[in-house]
This record gives structure tokens, C-alpha cells and sequence, in this order.
């Protein structure tokens, strides 16, 4: 009886990840702005709690790994692995951009692409960039739905255990949203970067280079055209020492939506 209960209790785990709400039938195309969420396990979230009280806006919606666009529920990314996805920082981020929208006809589109535990090197295109060449497909797929306006990136700390993945961070991170935005047709998308959690600097022993990382992501917008920044001071974590709470995966959604915000009205300057 005990084994058939913890396997019961396995599969409704498993069933978590999916647990999206009915399908949904986006608007006309030009009302539609769609945003790449992309990375690994703070982009995707591990914590779990507070996902029983979501409410859900039919004005936000994301596609689902069947490539269904659905009303967008936390987890919005699906379970690769034993890790379950929790709380990010996508449907905050969406619900702030919403509020940005001066015209009613407008939805947000997420596409969820990441994936906990993944390194730079899956995400650039070329050998090894199976997650790259994943993203690619899945925005082309939703832009025949809508607009893509702009991607947000979490991602870093599996690139801080070695000197020599952290030291050209920053160079590849820059070529991987050159080659994104030339396979995109979009030379100008907006791109946002998140900074690694602080917390990291609790265990050197596991992320020894994390200072080199961060400091790459934070200049980024120096270096590369239409980048913006979201910082991640004061955020905590899950207790783990490596994963935002759900309120700090919360809070860094709204940071990346002002960063966003901001990038956005300066291109319409321009």
C-alpha cells in the first residue's frame, strides 16, 4: 500500500508541471506581443508554494510544450527531469509588461524554453546548442501567431564552476543574442539579462566564479545594442542557497519588466 501511495503521489507531481489551464485562441496577430522566457532553474522556478492561489488572466498566455497556447499558469515550464518547476519570474513579468499596454486589445505571449542545470553552451548556436536550436523553433512557431518583442534571459550559474567557462561569459552570451536575433529576422529585439542570485557567494566551494559571471551579465548592456538589466540585490532564496523563494522570483519578473519597458520606449525613439 505504501508503494502504490508514493507512486500515486509521484505521478501527481509529475502532472504538476502540466497542470496549464484550458487552450486558448490568441487575438489578431498585431495584438499579440509574445516574449521568449529562456535559461535554467531561476528562469523556470523551483519553489512551490503559493501556486494554489494564482489567478489566472485570459490576456496572458503561454504555449504549452504541444505548442498549444494556453491561459498562463505558474509552472509555465515543463518538468525536465526530477526537478519540479515552481514559481518564476515569467508570469510577473508579463503581468507588469500588461500594465505598460495603453490599448485593451493586447495579450501577452510567453514561450517557456528553459531548462534547470543547463549551461551557456546548450543555449548558442552551433554543436551543442540543442536548447538554442529548440527556442529558435519555438518562436518561429508562435510568431505565426503574433509579434516577438523581446526575450529575457536567467541564466549563469552552471558556468561558474570553471575559470574559463566564466571569464568568456560574457563574449558568448553577447554572440548567442546576435545569432537569436539574425535567426529571428530582428536585428533590434529586446533583450533583458537577470543577474545571478547574491546567495550564490554562500558557497564558493560550488560557485567559485560567479563574481567573474555576474559581473559579465551586468555589462552586457555596455557591450551589446537594445540590452537591458535586471538586478537581483536583496532578493533571497528558497533555502537551498541557489533558487529564488517565489517572492523573489516575483520581484526579479517586475524588475525584468521595467527593464524591458524601458527598452522598448527607446526604440520607439529612435
Amino acid at each position: 500500500m505504501r508503494r502504490i501511495f508514493i507512486l500515486l503521489l509521484a505521478c501527481l507531481s509529475t502532472g504538476l508541471a502540466h497542470a496549464q489551464s484550458k487552450t486558448a485562441t490568441p487575438p489578431a496577430k498585431e495584438n499579440f506581443h509574445i516574449y521568449l522566457l529562456m535559461g535554467q532553474s531561476n528562469m523556470a522556478g523551483r519553489d512551490l508554494k503559493e501556486m494554489e492561489t494564482q489567478q489566472e488572466n485570459p490576456r496572458i498566455l503561454s504555449l504549452n510544450p504541444e505548442g498549444q497556447w494556453v491561459v498562463a499558469k505558474d509552472p509555465l515550464h515543463a518538468k525536465v527531469g526530477s526537478p519540479q518547476p515552481g514559481i518564476g519570474p515569467g508570469l510577473s513579468f508579463a503581468t507588469e509588461m500588461l500594465k505598460e499596454e495603453t490599448d485593451p486589445k493586447v495579450t501577452i505571449g510567453l514561450i517557456p524554453c528553459a531548462v534547470g542545470g543547463t549551461p551557456l553552451k546548450r543555449w548558442t548556436k552551433g554543436k551543442g546548442g540543442d536548447l538554442y536550436e529548440q527556442a529558435v523553433n519555438r518562436a518561429k512557431t508562435a510568431s505565426k501567431d503574433g509579434v516577438i518583442v523581446g526575450m529575457i534571459w536567467h541564466q549563469g550559474e552552471s558556468d561558474s564552476d570553471k575559470q574559463a567557462n566564466a571569464d568568456s561569459y560574457g563574449t558568448r552570451l553577447a554572440g548567442m543574442i546576435a545569432d537569436l536575433r539574425k535567426d529571428l529576422d530582428q536585428p533590434e529585439l529586446p533583450v533583458v539579462v537577470g543577474q545571478l542570485g547574491e546567495f550564490l557567494a554562500l558557497t564558493p566551494e560550488k560557485f567559485p566564479h560567479a563574481a567573474t559571471v555576474q559581473a559579465a551579465i551586468k555589462k552586457i548592456p555596455d557591450t551589446v545594442p537594445h540590452t537591458g538589466y535586471a538586478d537581483s540585490a536583496g532578493l533571497g532564496h528558497k533555502g537551498d542557497k541557489l533558487h529564488f523563494n517565489a517572492e523573489a522570483s516575483k520581484e526579479l519578473g517586475i524588475r525584468f519588466a521595467k527593464a524591458m519597458t524601458a527598452l522598448q520606449k527607446q526604440l520607439k525613439k529612435n
